[in-house]
């Protein structure tokens, strides 16, 4: 009885398929979503539909496509309002009808897209990474550093083998100034996915030599638009961010800005506009020098010339003002000259007065020093005279010396002492018995 009643997979297939066509809310509605598969094959576009949920699960899938007739006039609205090509990764607002095939099951055919919806949601991306940034601190942080004035060592990030790469070192190389670039490429994937991680891992090639460069430059050029999602990544644009060494972007985006071109130190639109960047800036400093040598020339030339003149008045007034100096020096020597003349004159009279009274007083002094003397001499002589015993002797007294000294008392004398007797008229000697 069930097996009477049970419908063939192709009819459960035409089933699904007519209740699809015939559902007037299935047929040109607008549908928001994730792109991802991207591709182009055969003058279509195939992709897929997906959304995900809060955690980043995808919830829903679905197959899409736009056909060719109306692929290019999808892609031209598109990129002439978002700057970019119709990529994976990207938040679309597509309009369209839901299909069913018995053999590929459900699908979504494209036939308008609404770009200011991407151009939203790219804008709140970058915005979110630049406010991410801010609250880090690391917004200003590459873009405040000072541009070399002289950025001959160049480290370079770009595809090898790249038409943006080339064009780059060929304008350096022939620029009609002739000034010398010392560059290295530091090779990088410049698009799809591992852009971001390519990008970062050359930076820290580069941060390991910091001395050996004056700045950094990121260069692409050529290529799908599209291949610039991956600088509006946070991890890369961190990297950038916060890179010692001044960075330079040209990433060959002539409309749109990327994160980086708002967080690097400068911003150009292609790489030939980085290499004129660069060139500019050494043309700049080499005027600036030639303008200082110039003004160094000029302010020696001009005080070489002060300084001629200053010798000149020096050698024209030099011997009148030696002479006026001579004159000056004769006169005040002569001045010296009567002034110790007077001032020995002066001395002399009061040394010869000074020696005078001491002349006068050592003479007056030794006056009285021989004066005394003298008289106390010559009273000495009288005393002498009056008290001498020849006086006594004279006036009738005789005097007795035993062994030449006078005998005072006839305790002195003893038996057989020879003793001489002085008298007035001579000497008489005596034995004592």
């Amino acid at each position: 009885m069930a097996e009477n009643n049970a419908l063939t997979l192709q009819q459960l297939q035409q089933l699904i398929g007519n209740t699809v066509r015939k559902n007037p809310q299935l047929q040109g509605v607008w549908v928001t979503a994730e792109l991802s598969d991207v591709r182009v094959a055969g003058g279509h576009c195939y992709m897929e539909l997906i959304e995900k949920d809060v955690i980043g699960n995808t919830c829903a899938k679905m197959r899409a496509m736009i056909w060719n007739n109306t692929l290019n006039t999808l892609r031209g609205k598109f990129y002439a309002a978002t700057g970019k090509d119709i990529c994976t990764g990207m938040k679309v607002m597509v309009r369209g009808s839901a299909n069913h095939h018995n053999l590929y099951g459900l699908s979504f055919t494209i036939s308008d897209i609404d770009p200011a919806y991407t151009v939203g949601d790219m804008e709140r991306i970058r915005r979110e990474i630049l406010e991410r940034l801010h609250k880090e601190g690391f917004l200003d942080r590459n873009r405040s550093l000072r541009f070399p004035p002289v950025p001959q060592r160049v480290a370079v990030i770009s595809a090898e083998g790249a038409a943006g790469y080339g064009d780059f070192i060929n304008q350096l190389v022939n620029n009609p100034d002739g000034f010398k670039f010392y560059t290295h490429l530091f090779p990088a994937v410049m698009q799809g996915e591992k852009t971001s991680q390519s990008v970062r891992n050359a930076l820290e090639q580069i941060r390991r030599n910091l001395d050996l460069w004056d700045c950094v430059v990121i260069i692409r050029g050529g290529g799908a638009t599209t291949d610039l999602n991956g600088f509006d990544e946070y991890e890369v644009a961190k990297a950038v961010a916060v890179f010692p060494l001044p960075v330079a972007v040209g990433i060959g985006h002539e409309r749109d800005r990327t994160v980086l071109d708002e967080i690097a130190c400068r911003r150009c639109k292609t790489p030939t506009a980085v290499a004129a960047m660069l060139i500019d800036s050494l043309r700049l400093a080499y005027t600036a020098t030639v303008e200082r040598v110039k003004k160094i020339a000029r302010y020696s030339a001009d005080a070489m010339k002060g300084e001629k003149y200053r010798i000149a008045n020096i050698e024209t007034a030099l011997p009148a003002r030696v002479q006026t100096r001579i004159m000056r020096s004769e006169k005040r020597l002569g001045e010296i000259g009567h002034s110790i003349e007077r001032a020995l004159s002066r001395r002399y009279s009061s040394e010869s007065e000074r020696m005078r009274m001491l002349r006068y007083r050592f003479e007056k002094a030794c006056m009285q020093l021989t004066e005394k003397p003298a008289t106390k001499l010559k009273n000495l002589e009288n005393m002498v005279r009056v008290l001498s015993p020849q006086n006594t002797i004279n006036r009738g007294y005789s005097l007795t010396l035993l062994n030449g000294k006078a005998v005072k008392s006839i305790g002195e004398l003893r038996k057989g002492d020879t003793v001489t007797t002085c008298l007035s008229d001579g000497t008489v000697e005596s034995t004592i018995r």
